[in-house]
């Protein structure tokens, strides 16, 4: 691979330092996050973070694809889990995607990551158990200009030269050096640090532009590991919402973190400090406003209306036992409910309480590890319109707004003249 020797410093900075004048203001966002992300989460019996920890795996891959350009309901992502795939070969490759996606998400959430996240081992790792779950269709890109089609190696730095935009990226052969020195730079962060690092790291590594395709999503739940992490979030809330809600300022402002040093103020690395922080500012507001936007959304009472007049509805139309509610009741505060105590609950005999619990399994509103394991409540997808409305768009409407993030490739610069070539998202 060609290596051309640029420069580690072209990278930097990597880190808003604390002698820097934006230091102070991204300092505080980071706090607040902290202690905003952590509340959310005590608000809530372990239970439900559970049933929302997979709710939200399946909203944040429907946001992070959606960037991408790709589109796939929750109700369809949900079908996908259940192995319920459409005919349509186009749309069950998109659904094979997004099951992918969640099953990488759930790695990491179950600690896969931890105390490597910003390392080019993890990073690779979270590429590679994307690509190896995706069908064949998905595993190859497209140059735009000579239609040249080239394989995406699970895994795999690529051994191209690439262009993203108006963003030339480094030599194939320096990827490696530059994931080198991003994976020291974020090695033994302090918190405040870390919680800055999911943003100024997002950028960075999406500069190095590592892999062949698949850097957006490798670098969102790079940032989402870090968040996780970091502040503990019980991964019940998703940046990756917020960035998709306004694809044109996420684009602007990756953009702007490409230029270089606007003038003797703005830092003192190769790249500007004030749109990295700027940046940075703006991905911890949009993460403040996902977590604000969810705490109002499991409002306990405002919740519990929502669930029992949906529920009342099922039990009119006889697709529910009369008492569900109850049950729902139960083990929407308590977190989880043990199978023994529905017939106390309902003040009913154990073949009427198997009978309601029966119907709230099938419905997917209870879920349960075994059949003597405690029940806990599920927020399926088919149900996030009635139980959480806002969490995604209604089926059949439009998606908010999309963006191209297609690669072009091109030989080296010694075979081709880029001296015009501005720098770019």
């Amino acid at each position: 691979m060609d290596d051309r020797g640029e420069s580690l410093g072209l990278l930097e900075p990597l880190i808003i330092g604390g002698s820097s004048k934006w230091r102070a203001e991204l300092g505080d966002l980071a706090v607040e996050l902290a202690a905003k992300s952590s509340g959310l989460r005590r608000s809530l019996p372990a239970g439900v973070v559970a049933a929302l920890a997979d709710l939200v795996r399946a909203m944040n891959c429907y946001y992070s694809n959606l960037i991408e350009g790709h589109v796939t309901h929750p109700v369809d992502i949900d079908r996908a889990l259940r192995g319920d795939y459409s005919a349509d070969p186009e749309k069950r490759n998109l659904q094979l995607e997004a099951k992918a996606h969640i099953a990488v998400q759930e790695w990491i959430d179950r600690g896969g990551v931890d105390g490597r996240t910003l390392t080019v081992d993890a990073l690779r790792e979270i590429h590679r158990r994307f690509y190896a779950s995706l069908p064949g269709d998905l595993c190859w890109v497209t140059d735009p200009v000579t239609k040249e089609r080239f394989p995406v190696t699970p895994g795999a730095l690529r051994t191209r030269d690439v262009q993203v935009g108006r963003h030339v990226a480094v030599s194939p052969g320096a990827v490696p050096r530059f994931l080198g020195r991003l994976e020291t730079a974020y090695s033994k962060l302090g918190k405040t640090d870390a919680i800055l690092a999911s943003a100024t790291g997002h950028h960075r590594l999406l500069w190095i532009h590592p892999f062949l395709d698949g850097n957006g999503r490798v670098a969102r739940l790079m940032s989402h590991a870090v968040l996780r992490e970091t502040l503990d979030t019980g991964s019940i809330w998703s940046v990756a919402r917020g960035l998709a809600r306004d694809v044109k300022a996420y684009k602007s402002h990756l953009a702007a973190c490409d230029q270089t040093r606007r003038n003797d103020l703005d830092g003192r690395g190769h790249l500007s400090e004030e749109a990295l922080a700027e940046f940075s500012a703006y991905f911890l507001i949009t993460c403040l406003d996902q977590v604000g936007f969810m705490e109002r959304l499991m409002q306990p009472d405002r919740l519990r209306d929502r669930i029992f007049v949906w529920t009342e509805e099922e039990v009119r139309g006889g697709r529910l036992a009369p008492r569900s509610e109850a049950v729902i009741e139960a083990v929407l505060f308590r977190g989880e409910v043990p199978r023994g105590d529905v017939a106390r609950l309902l003040n009913t005999g154990e073949r009427q309480a198997r009978r309601v619990t029966s119907a709230l399994l099938e419905r997917n509103v209870l879920a349960s590890d075994t059949s003597r394991a405690p029940l806990r409540l599920a927020f399926p997808a088919a149900l996030a319109a009635r139980w959480m409305p806002g969490l995604f768009p209604d089926q059949g409407s439009q998606p908010e707004q999309t963006v191209d993030t297609e690669e072009s490739f091109f030989p080296p610069p010694a075979d081709r003249d880029n001296e015009n070539l501005e720098p770019g998202w």
